[in-house]
């Protein structure tokens, strides 16, 4: 595990693909687990140490995920994540930025814009252990939005960069397996290609207010070296930061989510 970032308040880790964040069946390891021991021995504490999961990743999902260290960053950042509770010390939200590659040619074969939002109301199929988007009106869905980017595309495959603006479960990989667009390795939401680690989505950008400096922090996990190696070609990060600036009005170039 390689870790980002670390403070008094804050441990920030490049997740690889595999590993839950939390809890998983006894002798699984998880990001949780992974980080109190981490902790323990760094820090030679012999007790209980804290870690707050304040976001989560899925288990085939790579790249960039916060933990908090104590309860106040804690209490803090989940604020930041949509959680509930109110703080005068907390003014912004959480803004993650992922990039995934989906089946198929997203323009060619669905005709969507290069650049746009996906808006959905979708729910949990607790049998399936998976979530659904709902074709009528159900009490138990919620709104699903994200802003999309490509980046790049052939026949078989598009790159692109995603910007959660709700954070349902599953959210990018339904959304885009939706219309027929499943990310490239994940067998649950359809998709027919093998991807080298898990599945082809990875948590690349994260931007959090610190919780107790008042400042804001962006961190990066750069891509998983699987994905270069995986049949596709990957345009290097440089040129799809450009790619951004240039085809995504919804990308903000300061803070380059």
């Amino acid at each position: 595990m390689k870790v980002l970032y670390e403070d008094n308040h804050l441990l920030v880790i490049d997740k690889p693909a595999g590993m839950p964040t939390m809890g998983a069946e006894p002798g699984i390891q998880t990001v949780h687990g992974w980080a109190t021991d981490y902790l323990k021995r760094r820090y030679q504490k012999p007790g209980n140490v804290f870690v707050g999961v304040v976001s989560r990743l899925d288990q085939l999902t790579t790249g960039v995920l916060v933990l908090a260290r104590t309860s106040k960053a804690a209490s803090r950042l989940a604020i930041q994540f949509g959680g509930p509770g109110k703080s005068k010390k907390v003014s912004t939200r959480a803004r993650k930025l992922y990039l995934a590659m989906v089946a198929g040619d997203l323009e060619k074969d669905s005709g969507l814009p290069r650049s746009g939002t996906l808006t959905d109301s979708v729910f949990k199929d607790d049998p399936s252990h998976r979530m659904r988007v709902a074709r009528h009106p159900r009490s138990d869905a919620q709104e699903a939005r994200l802003n999309y980017c490509v980046i790049d595309r052939s026949a078989a495959r598009t790159l692109v960069a995603v910007r959660l603006l709700t954070g349902r479960k599953h959210q990018i990989r339904l959304q885009f397996a939706d219309r027929g667009h499943p990310i490239l390795g994940d067998t649950k939401y359809g998709s027919c290609s093998r991807f080298p680690c898990g599945v082809a989505l990875h948590s690349w950008r994260l931007l959090i207010e610190h919780p107790t400096k008042s400042e804001m922090r962006l961190f990066n996990a750069s891509l998983p070296r699987a994905w270069q190696e995986s049949p596709f070609s990957v345009p290097s990060e440089s040129s799809i930061e450009s790619t951004l600036i240039a085809d995504a009005d919804w990308y903000d170039e300061e803070s380059k989510i």
